[in-house]
């Protein structure tokens, strides 16, 4: 969850990383007493994400710098749209600005990314989608969500953005649930505990809230792991095919999730075979930032 102190943290780290003794252009080229203001203006369409996090970059800077903002986290803006107007003490503006743009641009980068991922799922669900649909099991409508393949120390805000264009969170981290992958199988088949063995010897020892996700990558896994309990099973680069009978398989018996070399141009028929989730790592390891800038008054 990325909740004020979060941001401030990090904020206040960008800036002493930024400027660490101060910024030595502004001090020797913009009086001290000398006020301004500017726009925080688009460059192109995007999806806003970061807001308040472009506020507090000014106002760990300098609080006397007052923030208006004309947009909210997870609405869509166009090219040449006003997003913001800062005022305040030009050095602090100038020093602060880049700070704010770097975590603004980039988490409106993951919702728009992810919106567009959200979009085009949605689309087979209208009666222009030319082709059969399965409805998900668990959801009204297959989830778009994010992997860990996040930025070292920024996960709160790159996850947060994914949010605000649609989509939702995976586990936040490998404290959060369980996820079984092949290493993990294989280190307990080495001392010989088979699939849904190994599922209920994980079970016997966590929380009962805790959520056990197996991977698999073979059709025929999947009966030991509806067998063991598995809460979700990750269908992991499967086929169309392969994709839709395995959701035939599991049944609503577990959460349904497809992952692998997900693109915007796959996802609607994924989801069309019916699976619950679709997890797409480029979301986060992969996007472009947006294209916003400061137009100055």
């Amino acid at each position: 969850m990325l909740t004020s102190h979060i941001i401030r943290t990090a904020v206040e780290a960008a800036l002493a990383e930024d400027a660490p003794y101060g910024d030595i252009t502004c001090e020797t080229t913009i009086p001290a007493d000398e006020t301004g203001s500017a726009h925080l203006t688009a460059r192109e369409n995007g999806v806003m994400s970061g807001i308040d996090v472009f506020a507090a970059a000014f106002a760990a800077q300098n609080p006397a710098v007052t923030v208006t903002v004309t947009i909210k986290d997870g609405e869509r803006f166009q090219r040449g749209q006003i997003l913001a107007t800062v005022e305040g003490p030009v050095r602090d503006l100038l020093t602060a600005e880049r700070i704010a743009l770097n975590f603004t641009q980039r988490m409106s980068g993951i919702a728009t990314m992810t919106a567009a991922f959200v979009d085009a799922v949605n689309a087979i669900y209208g009666d222009d989608y030319d082709g059969p649909v399965t409805r998900p099991r668990r959801y009204e409508r297959t989830r778009i969500v994010d992997t860990r393949k996040t930025t070292p120390g920024l996960r709160p805000f790159e996850k947060y953005g994914v949010v605000c264009g649609g989509g939702h969170n995976h586990r936040y981290g490998l404290s959060d649930a369980v996820m079984m992958k092949d290493n993990h199988l294989a280190a307990l088949a080495a001392r010989g505990i088979d699939l849904a063995g190994a599922i209920r010897h994980v079970r016997e020892q966590v929380g009962h809230t805790t959520h056990i996700e197996v991977e698999v990558d073979r059709l025929d896994q999947i009966p030991a792991v509806l067998a063991g309990g598995a809460d979700t099973i990750m269908l992991d680069n499967f086929s169309l095919d392969d994709t839709r009978r395995g959701v035939e398989l599991i049944d609503g018996k577990a959460i349904v999730e497809a992952s692998g070399n997900m693109c915007l141009e796959r996802v609607p028929a994924v989801a069309a075979t019916g699976v619950d989730v679709i997890s797409v790592g480029a979301l986060t390891h992969s996007v472009r930032s947006i294209d916003l800038g400061l137009d100055w008054n």
